[in-house]
């Protein structure tokens, strides 16, 4: 029987729970080409939300296009452009024959070598010259416009792991050019997210960036426990196996509403279920999944500065005046700035999450395990 829980790929169909509201947001958002940036930490389901409404925007409307690209691997401008370009042509083509011909009809000072794959699929790829594209990069960004004007469609391109292009020569430079080009763009919208919280919160927020108030900046909040407590139980029930309201609530309580880690704490407490889920059957599952990962959790600590450990120390224990003078003496906190440092670094990390100000671990797994085996309290 397959579990039917589902973590670490986009979920669909049954297996996404609740996100009404957001889904709503951004289909809205799609449909009426409004760009948009979306905010959240890491494994809270933006790809799945996405995917979700993406779907149902193009179910509504015959003339919208989406455009899907993931910046994971990319690193250098000229890999950008090559993708962005493959994924236009694909997106805006319904077959290969048209695709091959928009490629002809609309690049005519970067002209790409076509390669068609030999499988059944007959994937179309693009390999252009660097230099001739650092020479007229325009017209690689001005695609999808031009395409969808010419075709009278919509599009929308989704770009995730957009904060990657940090790492690509002169990133501030690379932003300027995208906007310049993006905001005069009327047939085509822009969705952008990524795994890096701190990071596409700095490119939307921050005057001083290119993108900031490019569009509707759209914060992902942690789906309530009633949400969640419901999709356990019907999961559990869709399998001929029960859970008790209790070992429901637990899960959620443990996983702290984190979409990923509801996902799996449900998936290995259904695994350890012969007909009905108990309370004791989650703990033994929480107890699993922090032994499973405390070997990733002690190589994340062994990174962190002894002033970045003691700052977390103080976090765990609950205290709440860490900049007082007998809390940084008892957790041996040498300074305020250390302080201040140490929350730089750790958001920067991905470890800690600052929200309005309210400092919180983005991985309750990974908090649970610092407070009851690394500092033991």
């Amino acid at each position: 029987m397959e579990t039917p829980f589902v973590f670490g790929k986009i979920a669909t169909a049954e297996n996404f729970t609740d996100r009404e509201q957001e889904t709503a947001h951004l289909v809205s958002n799609f449909c009426s080409l409004i760009n948009t940036i979306i905010i959240s930490p890491r494994r809270w389901g933006k790809s799945s939300l996405v995917n979700k409404a993406s779907q149902l925007a193009v179910a509504d409307n015959r003339n919208l296009r989406i455009c899907r690209i993931d910046l994971f691997n990319v690193r250098n401008e000229g890999h950008f452009y090559t993708l962005l370009a493959e994924s236009v042509i694909k997106a805006t083509s319904s077959r290969l024959e048209e695709a091959v011909a928009s490629a002809k009809k609309f690049f005519s000072r970067v002209i790409p070598r076509i390669v068609v794959g030999t499988d059944n699929t007959n994937e179309i790829s693009f390999d252009f010259n660097w230099e001739e594209l650092k020479r007229n990069p325009d017209e690689i960004l001005d695609l999808a416009e031009n395409i969808a004007r010419d075709k009278k469609l919509k599009l929308v391109i989704c770009i995730d792991e957009f904060q990657n292009i940090e790492d690509f020569d002169d990133p501030l430079y690379f932003q300027k050019r995208l906007r310049s080009h993006w905001q005069l763009h009327h047939n085509v919208a822009y969705c952008l997210y990524g795994s890096k919280r701190h990071m596409m919160l700095d490119v939307s927020t921050n005057p001083q960036m290119p993108f900031y108030k490019f569009g509707d900046i759209f914060f992902l909040n942690k789906i309530k426990t009633e949400y969640l407590t419901e999709f356990i139980s019907d999961r559990f029930s869709a399998t001929d196996k029960s859970i008790n309201s209790d070992a429901c609530a637990k899960i959620v309580e443990l996983a702290d509403n984190h979409p990923y880690y509801t996902q799996q704490l449900a998936q290995l407490s259904w695994l350890r279920t012969g007909t009905n889920c108990t309370l004791e059957t989650v703990c033994q599952a929480h107890t699993a999944l922090v032994e499973q990962l405390s070997l990733l959790f002690i190589t994340i600590t062994e990174t962190l500065t002894t002033q970045q450990l003691n700052y977390l120390h103080a976090l765990i224990a609950g205290e709440t005046s860490i900049f007082s003078a007998d809390v940084m003496y008892k957790y041996r906190i040498t300074s305020t700035v250390a302080i201040s440092r140490s929350r730089k670094a750790l958001i920067e990390k991905d470890i800690l999450d600052n929200t309005a100000g309210k400092i919180s671990f983005q991985d309750p797994i990974y908090a649970y395990w610092l407070r009851h085996h690394y500092f033991a309290l």
